[in-house]
């Protein structure tokens, strides 16, 4: 059954995969892998544990794609999932830490920078590891609509909050991250 086509939408795709049809999810894991990629590798600050979480993901969408709800984006619906990944990615690591005394992300060490393409992938992993090291209830609202591009009122919704509590989570959110940032020796504005 390969009746797919990229260019259908999500809700035709995810009929068509209820149907048997892979390839019609294998549209969808494609349209959605890189912007999912970005926001879990964002809150995760560790591109092999984002991969991981993407995989999780994706099968657990595949598990739930009867829930499903067509008349709402998929992109959100996988977000999510995605957020649901990473908030227990982050209750393991914790467990994880307290009985085996596993090293946290932050106290790994950077080699050192050669090049100009190698000090922006410094800085943008220590980016990365600084929007990591945010509290959820900041983190969350602060990746939804700086890199995710949700309206405040959009984000309020996926995180069950107000649009004003969203906005106020992210001016704190920006506020500790330009003072972490600030710390770790990169020039950042506030704004």
């Amino acid at each position: 059954m390969s009746g797919a086509n990229p260019d259908d939408s999500d809700a035709m795709l995810a009929a068509r995969a209820l149907k048997g049809d892979r390839s019609a999810f294998n549209h969808i894991v494609r349209r959605h892998q890189e912007p999912l990629y970005r926001f879990i590798r964002r809150y995760v600050g560790d591109t092999d544990e984002a991969y991981d979480l993407l995989q999780e993901t994706f099968v657990s969408a595949w598990q739930a794609l009867g829930r499903y709800d067509p008349a709402r984006p998929a992109a959100t619906w996988l977000r999510r999932i995605a957020l649901n990944k990473c908030r227990d990615w982050g209750r393991r690591r914790v467990v994880r830490r307290f009985f085996y005394g596993a090293r946290a992300l932050d106290e790994t060490t950077a080699a050192p920078e050669a090049s100009a393409d190698d000090a922006n992938e410094a800085a943008l992993t220590r980016l990365d590891r600084a929007i990591a090291a945010l509290p959820g209830q900041l983190k969350e609202p602060l990746l939804l609509t700086a890199f995710e591009g949700l309206s405040q009122a959009a984000a309020g919704e996926a995180l069950g909050i107000s649009a004003k509590a969203v906005e106020t989570r992210v001016y704190r959110a920006r506020k500790q991250l330009a003072e972490a940032l600030k710390a770790d020796g990169l020039d950042v504005d506030e704004t």
